[in-house]
């Protein structure tokens, strides 16, 4: 079974949270998704009443817990910056979802690492099949 960490922005902006959630949700067929939490809309709320250490002290557990790491980065997010950069530093394999808009770039230093999976995708069905074929590719469905 896959320990999977999913990024996506949080205090960068939730409107993609009703994605994540479905994206989770998804990913859950192939395995435990150690950060379920990203797809909740009522996550600012309750993260409210942790302190910044203890977020940060729990994402890095899981971080390290993970065997591969799936980050939605079409909202900037300094947070999934971070979190894709320490993967990359625990040897983590990352898959980056990115959905192209008006007004909206990936940055360079994601879009450029030849360390990282990134694709484009324009729909949930789509950016699920990417999933399954990388997951699939890479692990085999569990």
């Amino acid at each position: 079974m896959l320990n999977i960490y999913f990024a996506g922005a949080i205090r960068g902006g939730r409107d993609d949270a009703e994605l994540y959630a479905r994206l989770i949700t998804y990913l859950k067929t192939f395995g435990t998704v150690l950060t379920e939490h990203v797809g909740d809309d009522g996550l600012l709320q309750e993260e409210k009443f942790l302190a910044e250490e203890e977020i940060f002290q729990r994402d890095m557990q899981w971080l390290k817990a993970a065997d591969l790491v799936i980050a939605e980065v079409s909202t900037p997010s300094l947070g999934v910056g971070y979190e894709i950069g320490l993967a990359q530093a625990l040897g983590k394999e990352i898959f980056c979802l990115y959905r192209p808009g008006e007004n909206r770039r990936l940055s360079a230093m994601i879009a450029g690492n030849p360390a990282l999976r990134v694709a484009s995708y324009t729909g949930r069905a789509e950016a699920e099949k990417l999933l399954a074929g990388w997951i699939e590719q890479f692990h085999g469905k569990t």
